[in-house]
């Protein structure tokens, strides 16, 4: 049967209605004369080449209208390649089963078309048939089929192709290579694409740019740069795909200085290289290098500002601990008429959730709900984390039971919000009910919930899901887990087993997890154990100054002032700094800090005069300052003077003035709240019948008619 009468089979008619309706508009577009077989191969293969689909299409009605296509093998194959290269594939295919004698032409341009539209698996079965059939494989057909072995990630089938090419002889073919290099870095494997890349005979920019964004994507940086210089040893000049390779690799090294140099060179080099991603790489890789004042003048340099630049301010901001800053360039990004886009609110959520913004963070998830971003996982997910961060646990339950489709990741969130909150029952409660939505809890849950039984005092039940990991979840303890079970033993007072847990544990441990021993010690004022963390936290991590603040207070604690001065010469010795003592309240959408003794604030004098009036009622009603919190050798009367200018004091009566009766305060601090300002938070909460919400470093405490719902067990 000729190819015209399959194409009226009933299965290929839409094919041929297409073509004849286009042939109507080609008679509109010239071709009024039939053209020979030589002239419609020539201009198939122009318009294969531009991929100008209408124009292919309206050419092959003429060449079926004109009978041209009757019995043409080369007109078949021509028309066919040209359907495969603008990814039309079901016409490709429909044209190919028609032509009987197949060249590696068509099948190259088969194999490939199916490996350039996703489609690898019918791109392999093609591979597989054209083998079948004794087609001679090339230099052409290999680069597709490893193309869809990487994206398939089919390793197995890859190595296999592999020894195929080497069999072959085309492993020393430039395009070949390349893609064995894309191949192997796409199954995680470098050192096997290295190999292949030293082998190589001959190499172009893209066999260099492959390797070094391998290594840039695997987060090996330092390998990214050694290819880099040989590269340039080499004699080749970079590219615009280099150059973001690069730029993401200083970023993941934090080595500023070489991207410096590499945004230099694009100055220099801007009129021979262009790459519209190269402005907002170079604004990313000053904010991961915490280099804010460059990605800052570099940000307000572009004239046309697009959604990834403002995304990259905003989030380096917050990264960068400026929080205000990020939440005031995201409004001015909305004012100027930026198009805020789920990677932007998932940030601006995040920045609020630093600082307790809560009201800042509704007014976002306004915004979220208007524009639709809601039904993103990842958008629900960290509304449930800047909800429970910002002290509304409620909001945060809400947002959750009204995710369509939770995740893993959404569980885990709520799992941890009910954790720092001190509602350790609900938190494991909530993971079996996790458990029994037949979802596998993975690491993140785990430590989650452990770390939830910590901040409850809840022993038993976080030694039995500890035991219960790799019984029932066939998961391994890692040192997160371990860190976790030492802190809720320690917390409990159980020091001496969570000493023996440490020294008999599967892993090495680490500072973090002899840093959560020396805080339950200064709990329990073990000094002796205290020595012995401490020592090993310093071996471990000599820059870890929060260890040796943490010892020279258990000195303190017991009057052992000899301790603490060696301890804190120490300290001045090796230049570290213990960061100052900083809260934060949100009022009308605006953030106000306050710093240890702070006299900057607008209503400095106000906000000291309401602490001297709280300090006369709470003395009056029974409050004694507990000077224990106080790590100086003073007299008791200057001790309780420096109590009284810790900053969260200073924030909740900046709140008591500026806010009506009844309203919740909500504060956070950036360090651990000491007793006597929790002792304090409790009195004041009862005096004047208000709600303080409290964020500290470690949880949340809700400080409500005289009582703490921590139960002083923080």
């Amino acid at each position: 049967m000729s190819l015209s009468g399959k194409l009226l089979r009933p299965q290929n008619r839409a094919l041929f209605k297409t073509s004849l309706c286009a042939t109507i508009r080609s008679r509109q577009h010239g071709f009024t004369q039939p053209l020979t077989s030589l002239q419609c191969g020539a201009t198939l293969q122009s318009l294969t080449n531009t991929k100008s689909f209408k124009q292919g299409q309206q050419l092959h009605a003429h060449i079926i209208v004109s009978g041209t296509l009757e019995d043409n093998t080369y007109l078949s194959t021509k028309i066919a390649a040209f359907y495969a290269s603008c990814g039309r594939m079901t016409q490709a295919q429909v044209l190919f089963d028609g032509v009987v004698l197949k060249s590696s032409f068509l099948w190259n341009f088969m194999i490939r078309g199916y490996a350039c539209n996703w489609l690898g698996m019918r791109s392999l079965a093609l591979y597989r048939e054209m083998l079948s059939f004794g087609q001679k494989t090339d230099n052409f057909t290999y680069p597709f089929v490893l193309k869809a072995c990487g994206d398939l990630l089919l390793v197995e089938i890859g190595r296999r192709v592999h020894c195929e090419v080497v069999v072959s002889g085309f492993e020393s073919d430039i395009y070949v290579g390349n893609s064995l290099i894309a191949m192997y870095v796409n199954f995680d494997d470098l050192a096997l694409a290295r190999i292949v890349f030293d082998r190589m005979l001959e190499r172009d920019l893209v066999s260099w740019n492959t390797m070094i964004s391998g290594y840039t994507k695997h987060g090996k940086a330092r390998e990214a740069f050694v290819v880099f210089y040989l590269m340039r040893k080499a004699g080749f000049n970079v590219d615009g795909r280099t150059l973001l390779s690069l730029l993401s690799s200083c970023g993941c090294i934090q080595a500023v200085n070489q991207g410096r140099e590499i945004h230099g060179y694009v100055v220099r080099n801007s009129s021979r290289i262009y790459n519209k991603f190269l402005n907002n790489s170079l604004i990313q890789m000053y904010c991961d290098c915490n280099s804010m004042v460059d990605a800052r003048r570099l940000f307000e340099g572009v004239q046309l500002k697009d959604t990834v630049s403002w995304n990259s301010m905003i989030a380096g901001y917050a990264r960068n601990e400026d929080v205000v800053e990020s939440l005031r360039l995201f409004c001015r990004m909305v004012l100027e008429g930026g198009r805020p886009d789920e990677v932007t609110v998932v940030a601006v959520l995040g920045a609020c959730d630093q600082i307790t913004a809560l009201q800042f963070g509704m007014a976002v998830h306004s915004h979220i709900v208007k524009k639709g971003f809601n039904e993103n996982n990842i958008v629900g997910t960290s509304l449930i984390d800047m909800y429970s961060k910002c002290g509304s646990l409620a909001c945060s339950r809400n947002v959750f039971d009204e995710m369509p489709n939770k995740n893993l990741v959404s569980w885990s969130a709520m799992v941890s919000g009910y954790g720092i909150h001190g509602k350790g029952r609900e938190a494991v409660s909530l993971f079996h009910e996790m458990v029994a939505s037949d979802i596998t809890p993975d690491e993140g849950v785990v430590t989650s919930v452990l770390s939830a039984c910590s901040h409850a005092g809840l022993v038993i039940e976080g030694k039995e899901i500890f035991d219960r990991m790799a019984k029932d979840y066939n998961m391994k303890p890692g040192l997160a887990h371990y860190s976790c079970l030492v802190d809720l033993l320690g917390r409990a007072g159980q020091l001496d087993e969570a000493y023996e847990l440490i020294k008999t544990m599967e892993v090495n441990p680490t500072s973090d997890i002899w840093a959560a021993l020396l805080s339950a010690c200064r709990l329990h004022h073990n000094v002796e154990l205290a020595e012995i963390s401490s020592q090993k936290v310093f071996d471990m991590n000599p820059k870890a100054v929060g260890s040796y603040i943490c010892l020279s207070n258990i000195y303190a604690a017991e009057k052992r002032w000899d301790d603490v001065e060696r301890v804190r010469a120490l300290v001045r010795r090796k230049g570290f700094k213990k960061p100052p003592g900083c809260s934060f309240t949100e009022l009308d959408n605006k953030v106000h800090r306050f710093l240890v003794g702070d006299r900057t604030h607008e209503q400095t004098d106000d906000i000291y005069a309401k602490l001297d009036d709280l300090k006369q009622r709470l003395k009056a009603a029974g409050y004694k300052p507990d000077t224990s919190s106080v790590y100086y050798d003073v007299e008791e009367e200057v001790k309780e003077k420096l109590l009284w200018d810790h900053s969260e004091r200073l924030a909740i009566a900046f709140a008591l003035i500026n806010t009506s009766p009844g309203t919740t305060i909500r504060i956070t601090k950036n360090l651990r709240v000491c007793w006597d300002c929790h002792n304090v938070s409790k009195f004041i909460s009862k005096l004047t019948r208000r709600d303080i919400i409290m964020r500290d470093i470690h949880r949340f405490h809700h400080f409500s008619d005289g009582s703490c719902s921590c139960g002083d067990y923080w």
